[in-house]
């Protein structure tokens, strides 16, 4: 068999074996034109006509590419072996090079294939005809009161038939002003002198190599000199030179309809008053229960009640609280409505079931989810369950998911693809061929959360893991709304989750959903995870880029999976380094990869890491550092309701709220959390001391010593294991000091600050602070001025 698709799988980084690269070419620049086929094939000749002369090229054969993108480490996870492209079956891939075509001109092209057998198959024709870039865009607009637009830089890609397909023009930069923001972004924090573009892509690990993200969006604040941003107002994709070709402009690209519009505004302003302008019009962050900013729990192969249950007990015996417990390996994973091995009558029509319509043995997984569900609520843990956006069609479907798929194919649930004319089937390396639910149509859309009804109002669900969300590739793609892919593939990720968290709100409980993809809109759609990374330093300083990105876009609910969720474990000293960094973000998580079961263990179990590093300190930190975020909860809620009231996310960059100190830019890892706290995690393997920036404009509160030091000056900061810098503005220490030093009463009736000798979130002793934790148990009082967090 060949096979040829000009545009191949729509895949937004690499080209397909199959197709045009590029997908339109430019008048008289060099292309290829490629098809694949099955081993079996020895020759594949290309007719090429154009000009009234018909070619024969003859194709060469090209060495196989994974079609997934680049991802890192050496993971052996079943995930990264599907990433990685393996089991293509043999596919080959032939390419011939055509001479460049002139602008006006265009070729008519088949290839045929030769079996060894000596038969031979021809694909159908096709047309190629070169796109050509003409100075000028009559329709685009750059409005706002801080419009930078570069006179006759404005430029459009026209195809030969003088239909407008991209559009490009460029901004002024001025000296010293940093460009923060498209979305959620793991290479750095300041984008100038970056190229990159927004596109929705499952970039599975290794995100901070690349400029590739789950959650982009076309939107920058431009920090100093006057302070602007910018929103390019579309959901189609588009591309950003941020200084990195002409050092003083950013120049913007964007894909268009075919009437050429794109509007483009710019704000002025503080980064507050940009990004509120900004949520105007995307929309705002919806404040979510206290119980979010509790520990999050969570293990790919937690796949049965029990051991659901033996988890929860040990954070119980191990005194380390948690407030909720995510379960992915919970579903029969083929209609992903139902437990595992739960017993039932299939509805023929594809329509819901209730809770009462399942019967589940008492041997088996899930003997009793409403009973698990009311144990941990009285425990005061909230449960989420792990979903896709996907119907599985790999096997062959049965049962249930048989129903199921012929109700979408029947009814016309599904994305559509071929302008229409089939059900689109996943081009993406997870869950391959897989149906999408098209959520732009009421009644699929409708359905869809029918089916999980039950498990929000009858098993008592919080909340859903609404995993993946990257799937939908190809401007082909057809919409129930009348949109292509080009419009609303970028906008899927937006309303899946939203889409959940309509069920859960019909239900009376809050919208708590937890993403890692998404666009423009996803602001007001729950919380969000920073996607799937292996366990390495390089992954962890990546992670502290995305919260701050992500949060200078409006993103409030953010986190990431503690020290990484995937290969092998993390050692000892990058999970507390970790564990330090996650007690100061929005969302606070662990999780690990499904690993087939095999020992030892792979769980970000702070036990696990204690017992398989041999470091039994790790559980202390963890515990140390549990406890604390505990304490700051009815702060991290607090701090979230002024910040959205101000514009303000919860956790941000500096520069939000020291914007004309230069100095900050210097120490792009540190961030605010709320208004008092300033936080700088330690992310060097073997480090005891960091270097910490205070800016300008207050006197700050070291948070273990209680020392005050004076705003605008650098300083060396010890940092053993289990210390993270965190300074607390010297206004608000006296309301926030018990939150670091704890009091307790002695047999007197004395109120005392209560401290560990340990350093971290119960230690150093400050000077003059009591203490009855010192080595021989006796309580003293710290004389000495140093912080060395001795009892003396």
């Amino acid at each position: 068999m060949i096979r040829h698709r000009p545009h191949g799988s729509g895949h937004a980084y690499e080209p397909t074996d199959d197709q045009i690269v590029p997908a339109t070419p430019l008048a008289s620049e060099a292309f290829d034109v490629r098809a694949s086929t099955g081993p079996d094939i020895t020759a594949v000749v290309c007719e090429w006509a154009t000009g009234g002369t018909v070619t024969f090229l003859t194709a060469a054969v090209e060495a196989d590419e994974a079609q997934a993108g680049d991802f890192g480490g050496d993971s052996d996870s079943h995930l990264a072996a599907a990433a990685s492209g393996a089991g293509r079956g043999g596919r080959r891939r032939w390419v011939v090079r055509p001479q460049p075509l002139a602008e006006g001109t265009s070729a008519r092209y088949r290839f045929t294939a030769t079996h060894a057998d000596g038969r031979t198959r021809s694909t159908r024709w096709y047309t190629v005809a070169p796109a050509t870039w003409h100075d000028g865009a009559d329709a685009l607009t750059v409005s706002g009161p801080a419009t930078r637009l570069v006179p006759g830089t404005a430029r459009t890609l026209r195809a030969a038939d003088g239909t407008p397909l991209r559009v490009r023009f460029a901004l002024r930069l001025a000296e010293g002003e940093h460009v923060v923001g498209f979305g959620e972004r793991y290479n750095a924090v300041d984008q100038r002198g970056v190229a990159l573009d927004a596109q929705v892509f499952e970039q599975y690990k290794g995100q901070g190599f690349t400029t590739r993200t789950y959650l982009p969006m076309p939107f920058a604040l431009v920090i100093g000199g006057d302070g602007w941003g910018f929103h390019v107002r579309t959901s189609r994709r588009t591309w950003y030179d941020i200084g990195a070709t002409d050092t003083d402009l950013l120049w913007i690209e964007a894909e268009v309809g075919a009437d050429g519009a794109l509007d483009t505004h710019c704000y002025r302003g503080t980064p507050a008053d940009v990004l509120g302008a900004f949520l105007d019009e995307a929309g705002r962050p919806e404040e979510l229960p206290e119980w979010v900013f509790g520990l999050w729990a969570s293990g790919n192969e937690w796949n049965t009640q029990a051991r659901v249950m033996a988890e929860m007990d040990r954070h119980r015996d191990t005194d380390i609280p948690v407030r909720a417990l995510v379960i992915e390996a919970w579903s029969d994973e083929a209609t992903f409505t139902a437990f595992r091995d739960a017993q039932y009558e299939v509805n023929e029509d594809g329509s819901a079931h209730r809770l009462a319509d399942f019967t589940f043995p008492a041997d088996g997984a899930w003997p009793d989810p409403k009973a698990m569900v009311d144990e941990l609520h009285a425990r005061g843990i909230k449960v989420l369950l792990w979903q896709i956006p996907l119907m599985k069609m790999r096997p062959n479907p049965s049962g249930q998911a048989a129903a199921d798929a012929k109700a979408v194919i029947d009814n016309g649930y599904g994305v559509q693809e071929e302008g229409g004319k089939r059900p689109y089937r996943n081009r993406g390396w997870w869950f391959p061929l897989s149906l999408m639910p098209d959520l732009t149509k009421p009644e699929a859309r409708e359905w869809w959360l029918s089916k999980r009804r039950y498990l929000v109002d009858e098993v008592g669900i919080d909340g859903f893991k609404t995993d993946g969300g990257e799937h939908a590739w190809g401007a082909d793609l057809r919409y129930a709304d009348g949109t292509g892919g080009d419009v609303t593939n970028n906008l899927f990720p937006v309303e899946y989750p939203r889409a959940y968290g309509e069920l859960l709100r019909e239900s009376g409980k809050a919208p708590v959903t937890f993403s890692r993809a998404g666009f423009t809109g996803s602001q007001n759609a729950g919380a969000f995870w920073a996607g799937d990374e292996d366990s390495t330093w390089d992954a962890y300083r990546h992670s502290v880029n995305a919260g701050i990105t992500a949060s200078a876009c409006g993103i409030v609910y953010w986190g990431w999976d503690l020290a990484g969720f995937s290969g092998d474990i993390p050692d000892a000293e990058l999970y507390v380094r970790a564990t330090e960094f996650s007690t100061f973000v929005p969302v606070m998580q662990y999780h690990s990869e499904y690993n087939h079961h095999r020992l030892p263990l792979r769980d970000r179990t702070p036990w696990n890491i204690a017992d398989r590093s041999g470091d039994p300190t790790v559980l202390d930190s963890f515990r140390r550092y549990a406890k604390l975020r505990e304490r700051l909860i009815p702060y991290l809620a607090e701090e979230t309701k002024a910040g959205l009231a101000e514009n303000k996310p919860l956790m941000r960059g500096l520069f939000f709220d020291h914007t004309d100190d230069p100095k900050i830019w210097d120490h792009q890892d540190h961030f605010r959390l709320g208004s008092a706290l300033l936080v700088a995690p330690v992310t060097e393997p073997g480090a005891t001391r960091r270097t910490v920036y205070l800016p300008v404009g207050t006197d700050w509160v070291d948070a273990w010593t209680g020392e005050t030091v004076a705003g605008g000056q650098e300083i060396l900061r010890e940092a053993p294991l289990g210390t993270i810098p965190v300074f607390v503005t010297a206004g608000r220490w006296p309301t926030l000091k018990p939150l670091f030093f704890r009091t307790h009463l002695t047999p007197h009736g004395e109120e005392h600050m209560r401290r560990r000798a340990a350093p971290g979130p119960d230690g150093p002793v400050p000077p003059g602070v009591r203490t009855d934790d010192c080595p021989n148990g006796v309580s003293r009082t710290r004389t000495s001025t140093t912080a060395s967090g001795r009892c003396v």
